[in-house]
């Protein structure tokens, strides 16, 4: 297996990537080839920096003069800059020269990249991001957590069959429950986007429950949580805004008296249970579903674990063969919804 990392992606690069490259190796053998893509000389001083002089027979990198930074518009900076990382590493991909591609930099020129030189899937109109997020009994997949914000009820129904493969195969459920993020349970509720794509959903071969509300997402969660990329984003990093700020409102109401303090200290275990659990570092990167190679997209300002375990989950994402799965399952969508469409009403 082959894994392109763009070492330029990213608040903190090319030093965390490259650290995150090292671990990497070191934890996963069935890599048989990191390539690093970025600046050459800047990835060999970071190389020095951490001991690395003479790195793993295993790291490859591939030198880039060009790097799209955070404010750069996505598609013109990949027309102006044609040797940078993100464009590079994609097309590696592309040409067979890796698995799998991995970037925590600028999002939008990553699902850009992904989409102009990979494509899309067959029987895929749209890709979407793929977002983990945790809840108290289970983890769901947001889809799209922000790579489309001008959704279809058509593509909603992609992100279903896709989220839907995602969960069985990387998080591991049977028959992964999907619900349609709305205003109300109700299929009348919602705007003309909703209630469209919950007829679509209702009639495709997923376990469709139905619309959900907000508050929903961790009273009651399902498991692939389904809206367009704009409501995503949004619950996205809602949900990442208010679990930093419970953990430090805790730590202000705590730090008030010494019960307190000695409570916290007894429940200490519990405490780093549930930060755990919500950090996003655990989580790696968001794969891009529906374009044809597998593609993540890690936070911008991942740290070395974070971007390490991005790199982790492009490895069980080729080892689960994701892709092809999706395209059984389209493919199968396709096919009933095409027989519904063949129903003449008596």
């Amino acid at each position: 297996m082959k894994i392109a990392l763009d070492a330029m992606g990213g608040d903190f690069a090319p030093e965390r990537p490259v650290a995150a490259a090292i671990e990497a190796l070191a934890l996963f053998p069935q890599i048989e080839k990191l390539i690093l893509f970025g600046q050459e000389n800047r990835i060999r001083e970071e190389l020095k920096k951490i001991g690395q002089e003479k790195p793993d027979s295993r790291l490859e990198i591939r030198h880039c003069k060009e790097v799209i930074e955070m404010g750069d518009s996505p598609v013109e900076s990949l027309r102006r800059k044609r040797d940078n990382s993100i464009l590079r590493s994609i097309e590696a991909v592309r040409d067979d020269l890796a698995d799998a591609a991995v970037s925590a930099g600028h999002t939008g020129a990553m699902v850009a990249a992904a989409t102009i030189r990979l494509r899309t899937l067959p029987g895929i109109s749209r890709p979407g991001i793929a977002t983990i997020m945790p809840t108290e009994t289970n983890l769901f997949v947001l889809m799209d957590a922000g790579a489309n914000l001008d959704a279809r009820p058509e593509h909603l129904l992609d992100y279903a069959v896709m989220g839907s493969v995602f969960s069985e195969e990387i998080l591991g459920y049977k028959k992964p429950r999907v619900g349609l993020l709305s205003i109300g349970s109700e299929d009348v509720k919602g705007n003309s986007l909703t209630k469209d794509a919950f007829k679509l959903l209702s009639n495709a071969p997923i376990h469709f429950t139905g619309n959900i509300e907000g508050r929903d997402l961790f009273e009651n969660p399902v498991e692939v949580v389904v809206c367009d990329g704009f409501v995503g984003n949004v619950v996205l990093k809602t949900g990442e805004s208010i679990a930093n700020a419970i953990f430090q409102w805790l730590k202000h109401e705590i730090k008030k008296t010494p019960i307190r303090m000695l409570g916290a200290w007894l429940a200490r275990a519990a405490f780093r249970a549930i930060k755990k659990k919500t950090n996003y570092e655990e989580y790696g990167g968001s794969l891009l579903l529906g374009v044809n190679g597998i593609t993540v997209i890690a936070h911008g300002s991942s740290t070395v674990k974070a971007i390490r375990n991005a790199i982790r989950e492009a490895v069980e994402a080729v080892e689960h063969d994701v892709n092809n799965r999706i395209i059984r399952a389209a493919e199968m969508a396709g096919a009933h919804k095409e027989a519904q469409n063949d129903v003449v009403p008596a």
